[in-house]
């Protein structure tokens, strides 16, 4: 595989919560959230193959001549691997929603959605959870300042070149040109590494760390400060010792968690400022070619079928990853310290993978739905004419846009919830 980088100028990723590199793949499931009853096993009764099931319809033999039936599927492939995405982003934002809410006192009855239907359960969820948020504040009479690093969210470039390979003939394995654009590339550099160096591990870091930092944190500290604390002492401005929990910058030795540069020991992953060998995870440019390369922007396959760029899209996207954000919640209580600092504990904790929904993974996704449904209306239009295996793939394909239609409503419908849950606590 070649892996290049493309023209576009490279796009900002906000700083986040999110996802040391550590990698979150989005697993398979074959039931779409809001299902009706029996229909999870992605089977029609017309349809041979479960649609549901991204492996099995590439097995299945429709009797159709060789370039249609690849084209088919491939459109009806793509079609799974959204219904995988759904499946997984809703539940996602089921989880982080429920947990948040749980942690500030809602019980299970009020997290149950009123009906059933695509991202119903994650629309409930995250407006108990709202809800919960703004009860809190209103009690602790506190104002709530959310700092988030959100993750970046990167793309495997080789096993684009791979799915291209499968699916189109015309491209020969290990010779695909994939290029990143719109994004940056990062990978293992065996030379010099020209820009970020991540290391996923405990040890001597000089950079931002992913967990917890003990030495000196000159901004955006959390923790015990051994030291000059210039910020707040328990919620209370300062500049000088703290036997408390200090928030703001720390001289000395400070062990907590530091979203500013870390000097000191990282109890996890440590991103910093390349300085030519990188034994971790490179990011930005590389003297040689990258090793399993990944794309924070548009992975552009080569040329292939609509059918098969649709489907490699889909399919690289549910197993997207991303690295560990973070959610820095500043409260200023007011009547009730110990309400203010149960919310800050609870954004702190389950906020991070509401901003991965509502952030990173928004703007991967935002295509994607609609790429699967053009190849999805595109073959149907193919096979319309009949012929062999005619009958049956329609069944299939028709059966595959309204698994399309409620996999795109559940992402849509995810995503807005977690962005209401986030926003009643001040990261929207």
């Amino acid at each position: 595989m070649r892996a290049s980088k493309g023209s576009r100028s490279t796009g900002n990723v906000l700083a986040w919560l999110i996802l040391a590199t550590t990698p979150i793949v989005l697993s398979q499931c074959n039931q779409l959230p809001g299902a009706k009853p029996g229909s999870g096993s992605g089977l029609s009764d017309a349809c041979p193959a479960n649609i549901a099931d991204a492996a099995a319809i590439m097995n299945e033999s429709f009797g159709m001549e060789a370039t249609l039936e690849g084209k088919v599927k491939a459109a009806l492939s793509a079609g799974a691997h959204l219904q995988t995405i759904a499946v997984n982003v809703e539940g996602e934002v089921v989880t982080a929603c429920t947990n948040l809410a749980k942690d500030l006192g809602v019980d299970d009855a009020a997290l149950q959605p009123k009906e059933n239907g695509p991202g119903k359960k994650a629309e409930a969820a995250c407006a108990a959870a709202a809800k919960a948020i703004n009860d809190f504040k209103a009690q602790a009479k506190a104002k709530v300042v959310i700092d988030a690093k959100p993750p970046q969210c990167s793309a495997s470039m080789s096993a684009v070149a791979d799915c291209s390979a499968r699916c189109d003939a015309s491209v020969k394995p290990g010779e695909a040109k994939v290029t990143c654009e719109g994004g940056k590339l990062s990978g293992k550099c065996d030379a010099k590494c020209e820009g970020e160096c991540s290391v996923d591990a405990a040890g001597k870091c000089e950079g931002t760390c992913s967990a917890q930092c003990t030495g000196e944190c000159k901004a955006d500290f959390s923790g015990k400060c051994d030291g000059t604390c210039s910020g707040k002492c328990d919620g209370k401005d300062t500049k000088g010792k703290c036997a408390g929990k200090c928030d703001g910058s720390c001289t000395g030795k400070a062990t907590g968690e530091c979203r500013g540069e870390c000097k000191g020991e990282c109890s996890g992953g440590c991103t910093f400022k390349a300085k030519g060998e990188c034994k971790g995870t490179c990011t930005g440019g590389c003297s040689v070619e990258f090793k399993e390369p990944k794309c924070t922007g548009e992975v552009k396959p080569p040329e292939v079928s609509a059918e098969c760029k649709a489907n490699c899209d889909a399919e690289v996207k549910t197993k997207l990853e991303c690295t560990s954000g973070h959610v820095f919640a500043k409260v200023d209580a007011g009547a009730n310290v110990d309400a203010a600092q149960k919310l800050r504990a609870a954004l702190e904790k389950n906020l991070p993978a509401l901003v991965k929904v509502s952030t990173s993974l928004k703007d991967k996704l935002d295509t994607v739905s609609g790429t699967v449904q053009a190849s999805l209306e595109g073959v149907r239009a193919a096979t319309a004419a009949g012929g062999a295996g005619a009958l049956k793939v329609g069944a299939c394909i028709g059966a595959s846009l309204e698994a399309q239609a409620k996999a795109s409503v559940s992402i849509n419908v995810s995503i807005k919830a977690s962005a209401s849950a986030s926003a009643s606590a001040g990261a929207g």
